[in-house]
């Protein structure tokens, strides 16, 4: 919602994940709120301790609004919660819809469907947000291997 917690996290998990495994391939990974409560903000700080734990560094993310023109920019519009996928529909134009999914779809196996927000949580939710987001990252990654367009 406020791009201060998951979708960070889920930016620069991802964007390790390819740094790590597939370094040539150029993809363009960014993270953006459907809600402008902390435009230009860094990410929570209880977000990028459990990040850097795991060696993901979110310092340098500052929290976004998305824009219209993300639809047309992005193959893939990923939503942590169903709650947010409709906003993006509502956002989003029409023609743009089936780019719009739910992250926790690249996660198959996960006890969850969605990311839960860990905000208002103690911090294992934040650990929780990072396994799920990690499983879903490779699950993404594997997608794009095995397809020509994505």
């Amino acid at each position: 919602m406020g791009n201060i917690c998951r979708s960070p996290t889920a930016e620069g998990a991802f964007r390790l994940i390819l740094d790590d495994r597939v370094p040539d391939l150029s993809i363009h990974v960014d993270s953006a709120g459907t809600h402008a409560y902390h435009i230009g903000e860094p990410p929570d700080q209880r977000a990028q301790r459990a990040a850097l734990r795991r060696n993901i560094d979110l310092s340098k993310q500052r929290a976004r609004q998305v824009r219209e023109e993300d639809f047309a920019v992005f193959n893939q519009i990923l939503a942590m919660d169903q709650l947010n996928m409709e906003l993006l529909c509502e956002l989003g134009p029409p023609e743009y819809h089936d780019r719009i999914k739910l992250f926790l779809d690249y996660a198959p196996h996960a006890e969850y469907r969605e990311v839960p927000d860990p905000y208002y949580g103690g911090p294992n939710g934040f650990e929780l947000v990072l396994d799920l987001i990690q499983e879903a990252s490779l699950g993404l990654l594997d997608q794009i291997r095995n397809f020509d367009t994505f």
